[in-house]
């Protein structure tokens, strides 16, 4: 006679486990992708590189990376303006487009480790 046994597999602490680690790799891309955006983002006396700031909607599973300053827009998308070397237009738009694999890789990351 085969051997029979019951698995019970109670999902609500895997669910919330992974939820958790989403919420840390997107955090962590978010980081990412302002910390290389900070590289390439036009640069005179400062004040909008550091305006730039990440933050993460646990609720939404949404990432957002931002430059709060009245030009961020208008200087993100004028390909017109002249910039100093190394700094450019499309400041966030290009280095999220470049580090999408790496953020792929940090969010999977993340969610693996939480299943430890």
């Amino acid at each position: 006679m085969a051997a029979r046994f019951v698995l019970r597999f109670n999902a609500g602490p895997v669910r919330r486990e992974l939820r958790a680690g989403a919420v840390r790799g997107l955090q962590l891309g978010a980081e990412h992708v302002l910390t290389e955006s900070q590289q390439v983002v036009p640069l005179d006396e400062g004040p909008l590189q550091n305006s730039g700031t990440s933050s993460v909607d646990a609720r939404s599973l949404t990432a957002a990376i931002a430059y709060d300053t009245p030009y961020a827009v208008r200087q993100h998308e004028n390909l017109d303006y002249r910039h100093a070397p190394g700094r450019t237009a499309k400041y966030l738009e290009n280095p999220l487009n470049a580090a999408r694999a790496e953020v792929l890789a940090l969010v999977a990351a993340q969610m693996r480790r939480s299943l430890r």
